[in-house]
């Protein structure tokens, strides 16, 4: 069993093009961390211009990734002020996780088939149809509810957030602490704390902690 995570950038068309430069970098870099830290490449590649589809050969850890490369983004704007100031998003991504079999492999991600391919692409086609931005689909019912219900609720959490928010959130997910946060964003560990609450980082990680219960004993890794 694989997690296949597939995206779009919500509306791209309207992105200003040095807004598109950033977000495309940042994505580019993004897979290439996942890449080097990885044991198996996950073949992230960008399609299409405004979309990409890889490969989480641990289907438990495909949330905190998919989580990852939606943070990444969240925290970009093209303000020329003090960029530690909270500004409105200016980009976001449609996402949708599959988790099943790996059938077909090809040294392109893009030519690969299986299961969770077609779980998670169809899904994403269907979210294009709904006011939804994160959704799980595997070949289990009951876990595709739980997820789905606890995402929509995530998609709430996650819409209210500013890039300020997102970017605490990003190095979070990374592993690091409030204090290393801190150093690297050059603001106080308090406003760190403040921004993390203000993101609802106590029940993201709820959240996290319950998908990789759930989905490691459910599905077996590769």
């Amino acid at each position: 069993m694989i997690a296949v995570i597939s995206a779009d950038l919500l509306a791209s068309s309207s992105y200003p093009h040095e807004l598109m430069e950033r977000v495309l970098a940042s994505l580019n870099r993004e897979f290439d961390f996942l890449k080097q830290t990885s044991d198996t490449d996950p073949g992230f590649r960008i399609f299409r211009g405004d979309s990409f589809q890889g490969v989480v050969h641990d289907p438990s850890m495909a949330l905190r990734v998919g989580m990852q490369l939606k943070t990444a983004i969240n925290r970009l704007h093209l303000k020329q002020s003090d960029t530690n100031k909270a500004f409105k998003r200016e980009a976001d991504l449609r996402m949708a996780i599959g988790i099943g079999t790996y059938d077909f492999k090809r040294e392109s991600i893009l030519e690969s088939n299986g299961e969770a391919f077609q779980f998670s692409g169809r899904t994403l086609d269907e979210m294009k149809k709904e006011n939804r931005k994160l959704k799980l689909k595997t070949p289990d019912t009951e876990i595709n509810e739980e997820f789905n219900t606890s995402f929509h609720l995530f998609d709430t959490i996650s819409d209210k957030w500013s890039t300020a928010s997102a970017e605490v959130i990003y190095f979070l997910l990374k592993g690091f602490k409030e204090t290393e946060v801190a150093d690297e964003l050059d603001i106080s560990q308090s406003a760190v704390n403040q921004r993390k609450k203000a993101a609802g980082w106590d029940a993201i990680e709820v959240l996290l902690t319950r998908y990789q219960k759930v989905i490691s004993t459910n599905f077996k890794n590769g």
